[in-house]
């Protein structure tokens, strides 16, 4: 028995897949496509004649795609100007938005990222400078200065 290989769909066959879906399309520079529905949104674009998430699913808070941020005690959807608390309601759309436009545009669904949510940035208690790289040493006159701060 021969195997298939499926081949990805291009952006432009995912578009009429996702206005099939009710979904709301933008076109960007650049070639990138907004995709919104039910006040969530993502930004797609392609590479190598395939779909791709150029940006990843976030809510929509004030007309700005919001970053999901974890603070180890609770989520929050951050902007430029504005956070809010991410709310058992929103993280289901936000998952349920997620599901259809990988469907839709032929973008496999990862284990790890289909075992729950999967934040832009982690900035738990006690981790400082974590992007920056190395961590200051409690004992080192930079890190004193920024304790007292």
């Amino acid at each position: 028995m021969t195997r298939v290989k499926n081949t990805p769909p291009t952006l432009a066959a995912a578009q009429e897949k996702l206005a099939a879906m009710d979904f709301q399309l933008s076109s960007l520079r650049d070639g990138k496509v907004l995709a919104r529905k039910n006040g969530c949104a993502a930004i797609l674009g392609e590479q190598q004649r395939a779909v791709e998430i150029a940006v990843r699913p976030g809510l929509v808070v004030r007309g700005e795609l919001a970053r999901l941020v974890d603070r180890g005690y609770q989520k929050f959807f951050k902007t430029a100007d504005a956070e809010i608390p991410a709310l058992p309601e929103t993280m289901s759309a936000l998952a349920h938005f997620e599901d259809e436009l990988r469907l839709a545009c032929g973008i496999p669904s990862l284990y790890n990222e289909s075992l729950g949510s999967v934040s832009d940035r982690y900035l738990y208690d006690r981790i400082w400078y974590r992007d920056e790289g190395r961590q200051p040493k409690p004992w080192e006159e930079d890190a004193a200065a920024v304790l007292q701060a």
